[in-house]
């Protein structure tokens, strides 16, 4: 879907860019299908704050989406496109041959009225679901499950899609958006595409309001707080922090490897760029 620009009757209307929803079908989604989405502001049960910056924005209800995809054999019709305020993608309603009704994720190219299935013999088409050994080499896949039966977690939001590179025994190696080549069990369930609204990386707020919307409090950099709220805080004007740059816990940044996890080294075959 194109991207949508204003005129520029104001500083923060200049550049702001925003999705025309021209594709979408359906404005008001399936009540059955959405639940409260309570909001922390970041903090936990306690009440300390865990993830900073985030606080205020609009209300949203969150929307039920399959990710199992785990009703085999049953064919289901798209009914609408939907926006989604708790994701980057779009959602697809999908109507169920036994009359159950469904949200996923939807793929580039999925139109209202297209028929989808999930099985081990479904075709390889945009939107079908299946284990890893039925997707040929080199097929553009999404919503990729790590863990037999757990549902999709990788390559989730929008414009996203990983490739299938080989098969070797039990094991299939899938080439990640971010670079990275791993290994995933052969039947583990992906879905055939790339996400949909691909243009999602082409948009700018183009004001801090806009931000705030989606909950996002403004940021503040260490080098303007407190020796006692930031390693690099404090100093006579203005200063460039006077150390190697650090997280507020003291824990070196930009550049710094963070991964630490042993049991899952093993399956990466490459790392990322």
């Amino acid at each position: 879907m194109p991207v949508k620009s204003f005129k520029p009757t104001s500083a923060g209307r200049r550049w702001m860019t925003v999705a025309d929803f021209s594709g979408l079908t359906k404005k008001k989604p399936e009540k059955a299908l959405t639940e409260h989405s309570a909001k922390h502001a970041g903090r936990n049960n306690y009440g300390t704050i865990t993830q900073y910056h985030l606080g205020g924005g609009h209300k949203r209800r969150y929307r039920l989406i399959d990710f199992k995809r785990d009703k085999p054999g049953v064919p289901a019709r798209v009914a609408a496109l939907e926006y989604d305020p708790n994701r980057s993608a779009y959602i697809a309603l999908l109507n169920y041959a036994d009359g159950e009704k469904r949200y996923i994720i939807a793929p580039q190219g999925l139109e209202v009225g297209q028929t989808v299935l999930a099985s081990p013999n479904a075709e390889i088409r945009v939107g079908n679901t299946l284990p890893l050994e039925k997707i040929p080499t080199g097929t553009s896949i999404h919503n990729i499950e790590l863990k037999i039966g757990k549902g999709g977690q990788l390559c989730r939001s929008a414009g996203t899609a990983a490739q299938l590179m080989a098969k070797e025994g039990e094991y299939a190696q899938v080439r990640l958006p971010s670079g990275e080549t791993r290994m995933i069990h052969i039947r583990c369930k992906a879905t055939v595409g790339q996400v949909g609204n691909i243009e999602h990386e082409s948009i700018t707020i183009g004001k801090a309001g806009r931000a705030r919307w989606f909950g996002r409090r403004p940021i503040n950099r260490g080098v303007s707080m407190n020796p006692v709220d930031h390693p690099m805080g404090g100093g006579e004007g203005k200063t460039s922090g006077g150390r190697h740059p650090t997280t507020p816990w003291g824990i070196p940044t930009k550049g710094y490897k963070t991964r630490n996890n042993r049991r899952t080294e093993r399956f990466i075959v490459k790392r990322r760029g």
